[in-house]
């Protein structure tokens, strides 16, 4: 049997037949009086030769100071398929919010005035967003096959910032901050009112809210060379970002964002798996059941090093292992095995301490076994300790994936 999602989950491809523009391009400017002209002009005739499509280019000044906005009115009478738009704020983000919401396109994209990313992966951007493939599509400078010309001190600091990302937010993408990205108008219109700034941020929460909400995001590898005249201030945009990671964190963390609802709207629930033999999540659950497990180690080890003292060391083992069992219990069941909601916590957290008892048993007869043949230092002892933890970590795994949270149990349960 194979395998298909159904026809209902599917995005339909875009109309490319309409009045409406297929693409529109946004190009946000500040301050951009010499390279807005020659940028444009180039982007347009790029579009005219190799897009097969309806397009738009829309110049977003950004309150600019020089004599960019005039430039921009004098692009958008030249070029039929040039709009220009004022705000009167600065800001990438709300430059963005603003012009996307109010385009009639289908699909919208952005990218840099600098034209740093060659323009030959726009064609790819796009195409997966028009076919229906994907949702959001976004070029990336550290994905395999990209070709990048920069200096050292910006090549840490993105490698630097897109793994705090993985650490803090537990993104799948590889880089935030490329700018050159598209998405589809229809998502767009159900992401951006969540989308809360204005900056240089605006890109990286978009694309937590996408992957949160299911969306499928498409990476294509780009050629990019550094502007060595960018106006982007490092030290502000990076303390800018640390306070929006934090922001966004902690209103996931308490649902602030409805990410169910946003996921219920973008229609992109989670593939069923129907071929037979083949266990759903298995990778990411062996993950997280991983990461879990070697904070309950740690957490584990720790206590059986503060109580061995005063309580010897079966007793120590005994309550080290008790209290982190119950810990280990609640966070395997939200974060490993997605189990939400108060049906069912009692008889987990019941077996759970029958799991418990397996470890205990493993640990405990590794201790005597080991004090009946010699008189082991602390070091042999936290040796045999951990083998005996990682043999009973791996029975763990199998009985809360196969019998505690199994997923028949768990659906009778929420009946």
């Amino acid at each position: 049997m194979t395998a298909t999602l159904p026809a209902d989950t599917r995005r339909a491809p875009v109309e490319t037949d309409g009045p409406a523009p297929v693409l529109d391009v946004v190009v946000p400017v500040y301050n951009e009086e010499t390279d807005l002209g020659p940028s444009v002009r180039e982007l347009h005739r790029h579009l005219s030769r190799r897009f097969p499509y309806r397009f738009r280019i829309t110049i977003a000044d950004n309150a600019s100071t020089d004599r960019t906005w005039s430039i921009a009115e004098g692009l958008a009478g030249e070029l039929a398929e040039v709009t220009a738009v004022r705000l009167e704020q600065k800001g990438r983000g709300r430059a963005l919010h603003s012009v996307w919401l109010a385009s009639d396109a289908k699909v919208l994209a952005y990218m840099d005035v600098d034209l740093s990313t060659d323009l030959a992966a726009l064609s790819p951007l796009v195409a997966s967003l028009i076919s229906g493939h994907s949702d959001v599509a976004i070029g990336s400078r550290l994905a395999r096959g990209a070709r990048v010309v920069r200096g050292a001190k910006r090549e840490i600091i993105s490698r630097c910032y897109n793994l705090l990302l993985r650490g803090t937010l537990s993104v799948r993408f590889s880089d935030a901050q490329c700018g050159f990205k598209a998405i589809r108008a229809d998502v767009a219109r159900e992401l951006l009112p969540h989308v809360a700034d204005t900056g240089w941020f605006f890109d990286t929460e978009l694309l937590v809210l996408a992957q949160r909400a299911g969306a499928r995001i498409h990476e294509v590898p780009v050629d990019w060379v550094d502007d060595p005249d960018s106006r982007v201030d490092i030290v502000s945009t990076a303390i800018a970002d640390l306070r929006g990671i934090a922001r966004l964190a902690r209103a996931l963390a308490t649902g602030t964002v409805p990410i169910g609802r946003l996921r219920d709207q973008l229609n992109r629930a989670p593939a069923p798996v129907n071929a037979p033999g083949v266990p759903g999540g298995l990778v990411r659950q062996l993950v997280r059941f991983a990461a879990v497990g070697v904070a309950s180690t740690l957490a584990y080890l720790l206590l059986f090093v503060l109580l061995r003292g005063g309580f010897g060391p079966q007793a120590a083992n005994f309550v080290a292992l008790a209290v982190t069992a119950v810990a280990n219990t609640a966070a395997n069941r939200r974060l490993t095995f997605g189990v939400r909601g108060a049906a069912g916590a009692g008889r987990h957290h019941l077996e759970g301490m029958l799991v418990f008892l397996l470890g205990l048993g493993l640990t405990s007869g590794s201790l005597a076994l080991l004090h009946s043949a010699t008189s082991p230092s602390q070091p042999i002892e936290l040796i045999v300790l951990v083998l005996a933890n990682l043999t009973a970590t791996v029975l763990r795994f199998l009985l809360l994936r196969g019998w505690v949270f199994n997923p028949r149990r768990n659906r009778s349960e929420n009946k």
